[in-house]
């Protein structure tokens, strides 16, 4: 197991090909990915063959970045994932632009509303400001999806505007568009003191 960070409460670690059926299950719950793909799940085949090897593949591409297993301290378990990676989609379907490092989570419903994704987040910001010379962090969510929203806010990311992109499958309240926040370097380090 490859640990890449550790906070309080969580270990962030690098995905390997044994975690295929935890991704699965996370994204097989409609609740967990309502505001990604309407709540349809990833078929295992998908995960296996173009999911898992696209992740694992960031470690190798870009040192220090890439999607990362949430996994909690005291008992081991499996809470999901969290994002910290160039994004490789730099221009959105409105035309305006992806800016810096993208911050994302996917947590699965047990660990919802206990600050897991705030946490991580968090952490991977400060690593990201002091550790592996990122000047902006930014995030994205559809404009209706208000609990990822706040988390986005809790970790110390502001609201940037609204902005539009282009997705695979139809996910109700899309039609409000999606939402910008971001920080930068010098914003974190601002607030910090």
């Amino acid at each position: 197991m490859r640990v890449f960070l550790e906070t309080e409460r969580l270990i962030l670690r690098h995905f390997t090909d044994d975690d295929l059926e935890l991704i699965v299950d996370v994204n097989s719950d409609p609740e967990v990915t309502w505001f990604i793909t309407g709540g349809k799940p990833t078929p295992l085949e998908e995960v296996r063959d173009e999911v898992l090897p696209r992740w694992k593949s960031f470690y190798e591409q870009y040192e220090g970045f890439g999607y990362f297993a949430a996994i909690e301290k005291s008992t081991g378990e499996f809470l999901g994932w969290l994002i910290f990676r160039p994004n490789d989609k730099p221009v959105r379907a409105d035309g305006s632009v992806r800016e810096g490092i993208e911050l994302g989570y996917r947590l699965r419903r047990s660990a919802w509303g206990k600050g897991y994704a705030t946490e991580g987040s968090r952490a991977l910001i400060r690593k990201g400001f002091t550790e592996l010379g990122v000047d902006r962090v930014f995030a994205e969510a559809l404009a209706v999806h208000g609990a990822s929203r706040r988390v986005m806010e809790k970790a110390g990311l502001r609201y940037v505007g609204a902005c539009r992109d282009d997705w695979p499958d139809h996910v109700p309240g899309d039609e409000h568009g999606d939402v910008e926040y971001a920080l930068t370097k010098d914003e974190w380090a601002a607030s910090a003191n």
